[in-house]
């Protein structure tokens, strides 16, 4: 046998879930204890003292007819029965004895009275057995039996959804993770802020400031710039009646090993939620356990309430076991009869309570949509107003939850809320990134400007605004950046990087880095990812916008607010165009640079570069371009231009540039151009030509009529001969003619006096002839990779010329007399 403990733990389930049971659920389970002890004591009851006791019954007819079953006695049985034993001595009636004393003396001579059964021990025994089993209903037998397997069955379906493996592991983990978040210091951090705000608001009440608004500092020490309270945060909506308080002192002290247990319970809510989201399976089995209850109620009522009356204590039994015992009905006596019933009566009124119970709570699954959960009260007594609300299984366990304390919703809510995790960021942040390490983070970069770079960060550290000297800020992947007013202690900042970093901007940050900020650099992977005050920094000079702007997009950059860039200077686009945008046009009074680097995708539509009459740079790299675009022509103040990495083949209407008076820079390197044509001689304004990296297997005469050109690049070729008409070009600086195919170099070459750089290496020279010593100055020269023997000592007339400068292998150096080397090799002070 099982003891009662081993029984009743089939309703325990683990100390931690019962948060998770409401009233009713505690109150079935008493019910269930309750009736569990009943059908336990029913049962020892029954087993060790349930029997019944019958007599044989003998009809009046037979007594009649003189039928009995009874085996008939003789006469002198009869006589001798009655008759005094032999040697037994009869006192005499004497006159002495009272009236009372001779009719009990007579009574003793009497012969008993009542039915004589002549059934031996051995025969009732039979008789009480067979007529347990024949007489007695067959529920007052088995009622113990029954109540507990029905017990047993309701205590089961009452804690499966705790037992079940798909909903238990569910359960298990949020009730890990709503303890957590219960016990956690950020929480009582976070609602004490909660709570500091609203004694603020009902101070503000109370003195009547409602009418003047109470100016508030922003986080900081000593140097916190003043603002309104209503000050918008631009990107970001706030409540205008709701003012901004202080963050209290306690909120800016947490202990690092708490923020850190914070942030991954964050983390873990996070995840939890989008997995339990998605499905409303602990819904649906608590419903249905509920549903089993309800219909195991109902049976058990029902078949229940029948056999009631059936349980009584005297039973008559009719056995066919006449051959036996000579009798065909026997009355019998059930002595457990009287206990069973008002069991039986206890027990249906318990099932009544537990039934009602269940209706109850079936009732309350289905009045309201449980598979929805809002935190409208929480946002409405609390700051978090972003608090999202849940849908589906974990709606459901909220409600669950409410059911035992409606404080522990309200604690989980906030690490539900972004406007909490982000303070716990902001506070973490600050705690670790201090003025003294972001100090030492400060870098000179290229342009000898102090620059702080920032990656990964969780935010924004408030000390970077105490940096008054850093002149470039650049901030990559840190996914909330947010320029307070402390932006404008920053006086020397004039350089902003954005790299995948959206930034919100305070009114009063916002004015600050409108009239200061000259440089802008936003990288992004979605347009939206812009921040909106990008277009209204009217003294910006520089703007940078790196991203995904295909035409698919081009109607949502909302460069229509570029009008407001009064100064701009520069524009990059950076990004995956087919077409140039028109709101550009925009910036044509004032812009002089512009440039498109695609990233492989062909721009098919130029038209709005017409109206840029004023750009002096056109860059357009990567563009998959198969000609020079016609719109260029347009171009009557342009100086440079860039067509870098593109796929031109032919250049035949270069001749259209000689309309372009001040063109200077023309860059054709990194296409497939084949020919030059003699046409490019008409561009008598050009003064650098950059042919680098494409097909070309000769140089026309017409190229070196050009009497301004001073930098000329046509390394990276299949050029096997450099014509004479080279040492025409008398302002020529730089050439570089490196990785082609020359065997020998022209004697005009070196009447270019005035170069300053010559690149020859990676060729098929044999020979540097002597006349290169007349190239005084002479500053860097490329020789590495041909087939020279030795270098000639004419080198050593260079005398700007330095070994650093002098790209050539070991060995061909130490070929040069020990003056010329010497001459190479000084240092210059």
């Amino acid at each position: 046998m099982f003891t009662l403990t081993e029984i009743a733990s089939l309703n325990d389930i683990q100390p931690t879930y019962r948060i998770l049971k409401p009233w009713w659920d505690v109150f079935m389970d008493y019910l269930g204890l309750i009736m569990l002890m009943l059908a336990v004591f029913a049962m020892t009851m029954q087993i060790t003292k349930d029997q019944v006791a019958c007599l044989p019954c003998i009809d009046n007819a037979e007594e009649a007819s003189g039928t009995s079953s009874l085996p008939q006695q003789r006469p002198e049985d009869v006589t001798s029965s009655t008759r005094a034993p032999v040697g037994t001595t009869i006192p005499p009636v004497t006159k002495d004895l009272t009236d009372e004393a001779v009719s009990k003396i007579t009574a003793l001579q009497a012969p008993p009275t009542g039915v004589k059964t002549n059934l031996d021990f051995q025969q009732y025994v039979f008789i009480n057995q067979k007529c347990y089993h024949d007489a007695l209903p067959w529920y007052s037998k088995y009622f113990p039996y029954l109540t507990l397997i029905h017990t047993l069955i309701l205590m089961v379906s009452s804690n499966f959804w705790f037992k079940y493996p798909k909903t238990s592991s569910k359960i298990e983990h949020f009730v890990s993770i709503l303890g957590r978040c219960f016990e956690s210091p950020w929480t009582t951090k976070a609602l004490s802020e909660t709570a500091c705000e609203d004694s603020e608001e009902n101070k503000q009440r109370l003195t009547g400031t409602s009418s003047a608004p109470k100016q508030v500092s922003i986080e900081g020490n000593d140097d916190s710039t003043n603002v309104s309270p209503s000050t918008p945060m631009l990107g970001v909506k706030f409540s205008a009646d709701k003012p901004i308080a202080e963050v209290p002192s306690s909120m800016t002290i947490l202990d690092k090993k708490d923020g850190e247990q914070a942030k991954a319970l964050f983390e873990k809510v996070r995840k939890f939620r989008a997995h339990v989201e998605d499905s409303d399976f602990i819904y649906k089995l608590y419903v249905a356990q509920t549903i089993v209850k309800s219909v195991k109620f109902i049976l058990i009522l029902c078949y229940t309430s029948t056999f009631l009356a059936e349980i009584k204590f005297t039973h008559e039994c009719k056995p066919d076991i006449k051959h036996l015992t000579g009798y065909t009905k026997f009355f019998c006596t059930h002595n457990m009869a009287f206990m069973l019933s008002k069991l039986l009566v206890t027990y249906v009124a318990l099932i009544m309570i537990y039934g009602m119970t269940c209706l109850y709570s079936l009732f309350w699954v289905f009045r309201r949509p449980l598979k929805e959960y809002s935190f409208e009260k929480v946002r409405e007594e609390s700051s978090f107003s972003d608090i999202p609300d849940v849908k589906n299984d974990f709606a459901f366990l909220l409600h669950m939850i409410d059911q035992y304390d409606q404080l522990y919703s309200k604690r989980f809510g906030v690490f539900l809320s972004e406007v909490s995790e982000n303070k716990l960021r902001e506070i973490s942040l600050n705690h670790e990134w201090t003025f003294e390490k972001l100090k030492q983070l400060v870098t000179r970069n290229a342009q000898d400007k102090q620059e702080l770079h920032l990656f990964m960060l969780s935010g924004l550290p408030n000390a970077v605004f105490d940096l008054t000297d850093l002149e470039v800020l650049r901030l990559e992947l840190i996914p909330d950046v947010r320029f307070t007013a402390k932006v404008s202690q920053m006086t020397s900042l004039q350089e902003l990087h954005l790299c995948n970093s959206p930034a919100k901007v305070e009114q009063t940050g916002f004015a600050f880095l409108r009239d200061h900020l000259r440089c802008l650099h936003v990288k992004f992977t979605d347009v939206a990812e812009i921040p909106a005050w990008v277009y209204l920094l009217r003294n910006l000079r520089e703007l940078n916008l790196i991203g995904n702007l295909s035409s698919e997009n081009n109607k949502m950059i909302c460069l229509e607010s570029m009008r407001d860039l009064r100064h701009l200077k520069t524009l990059c686009l950076k990004s995956n165009l087919t077409k140039i945008p028109t709101n550009i046009t925009e910036l044509s009074p004032h812009l002089i640079r512009l440039m498109v680097h695609n990233d492989g995708t062909k721009l098919l539509v130029l038209n709005s570069l017409k109206k840029m009459t004023n750009l002096i740079e056109v860059e357009l790299h990567n563009c998959e371009l198969d000609r020079i675009p016609h719109a260029i022509f347009s171009l009557t103040n342009l100086q440079e231009l860039d067509l870098k990495s593109n796929n031109i083949r032919t250049i035949e209407e270069i001749i259209s540039f000689q309309h372009l008076k001040r063109l200077t820079c023309l860059k054709l390197w990194h296409n497939k151009i084949i020919t030059i044509p003699a046409t490019i001689g008409h561009i008598k304004s050009l003064e650098a030509l950059y042919l680098s990296h494409n097909k070309l297997e000769t140089l026309p005469a017409a190229l070196f009529t050009l009497p301004k050109l001073r930098h000329l690049e046509v390394g990276h070729n299949s050029i096997s001969v450099l014509p004479p008409d080279v040492g025409l070009l008398h302002n020529l600086q730089h050439l570089a003619i490196n990785s082609n195919k020359l065997e020998g170099l022209p004697k005009p070459l070196f009447r270019c006096t005035k170069l300053k750089v010559l690149c020859l290496g990676h060729n098929a020279l044999t020979m540097l002839p002597e006349a290169v010593g007349q190239l005084v100055q002479l500053t860097q020269l490329e020789l590495k990779g041909n087939c020279l023997d030795r270098l000639p000592a004419q080198l050593g007339n260079c005398r700007l010329l330095r070994r650093n400068c002098l790209i050539v292998e070991d060995h061909l150096f130490d070929t040069l007399p020990v003056d010329a080397k010497e001459s190479i090799s000084r240092e210059t002070f």
